[in-house]
């Protein structure tokens, strides 16, 4: 299973942290847990966060971060997480010869509204069957909206072992842009 895009590599201090959410999945994440620095959500008086109208050299020098470092580590953590991912229709191989749980982590509602038919919601007593006594080499894909928020949830069954997870690149929106037309998009 193969990584799904190319990293952009003009990423500045210069690019609008909006920009930086928007091409690289995974800076919100990197930001938090390295730095302690997260969104400052709307109508928040949150002065340790950052808007998304703010330039990335500027979260670096309120926060006493050299910039340099945090573009490196924000690319890193981007790398990182691409080595998660599968594209849709690397995924549609693999349901077609069987060969992968599809788990999906979506909220009930949406999985109602779309699903890839064969996939399972997760809910917390699968969560606890899955980690508690699956095999290690289970082949998983997992699923979301827009395979931003399973890169998380693969980072974490990568560290109870399972080595052989993957994020699904595009979500369900790419399932059905790509692979399945009659999956509804919303």
């Amino acid at each position: 299973m193969a990584a799904a895009t190319r990293l952009p590599e003009d990423l500045s201090g210069n690019w609008r942290m909006v920009k930086v959410l928007q091409k690289f999945s995974s800076a919100q994440r990197a930001l938090l847990e390295k730095y302690d620095i997260d969104i400052a959500r709307p109508g928040e008086n949150n002065t340790d966060g950052y808007q998304p109208a703010d330039s990335l050299a500027t979260v670096a020098m309120k926060h006493g971060i050299d910039e340099v470092e945090i573009i490196e580590y924000i690319k890193k953590s981007q790398a990182v997480a691409q080595e998660l991912e599968i594209t849709a229709r690397e995924t549609a191989e693999l349901v077609d010869e069987g060969k992968v749980a599809l788990l999906d982590i979506r909220e009930p509602r949406a999985f109602a509204v779309a699903s890839i038919p064969g996939s399972r919601l997760v809910d917390q007593a699968l969560a606890e069957e899955i980690v508690q006594s699956w095999p290690r080499d289970t082949p998983i894909v997992l699923i979301c909206h827009h395979g931003v928020r399973t890169s998380d949830a693969a980072e974490y069954l990568r560290e109870y072992g399972f080595g052989n997870v993957k994020s699904l690149s595009g979500g369900i929106d790419a399932w059905s842009l790509e692979i399945n037309p009659s999956v509804p998009r919303y």
